[in-house]
């Protein structure tokens, strides 16, 4: 997003299939920004939990309801815009107690 945007340096772009998902999501990313020390300076849509955005400066993240998130197709619009993987379900595993949840 550097050359794209005056924004931010990141966007994490990503879905779960309830509302319920995207507030777990929300919660752990809140949790390890916390842990890491990384300010966050605001966060938007999570009582609705169907387009959550996560401003933390460098990095905005968006966690999408999945059909929102097709219909608004961020990753169309910056097409233009390097993509990055990223390997999380090794490198960073959902807490048990998260999964719990869903049970």
């Amino acid at each position: 997003m550097k050359a794209l945007s005056n924004i931010t340096d990141y966007f994490v772009i990503c879905s779960a299939n309830s509302d319920r998902g995207v507030r777990t999501i929300v919660d752990h990313i809140e949790r390890k920004l916390k842990e890491l020390r990384q300010r966050v300076i605001g966060v938007e849509g999570y009582t609705e939990g169907k387009w959550v955005l996560i401003d933390a400066l460098d990095v905005v993240v968006h966690v999408f309801y999945e059909p929102l998130r097709k219909f608004y197709d961020l990753e169309g619009l910056w097409i233009d815009s390097p993509r990055i993987g990223i390997p999380f379900i090794e490198e960073f595993p959902i807490p048990a107690e998260d999964l719990e949840e869903f049970a």
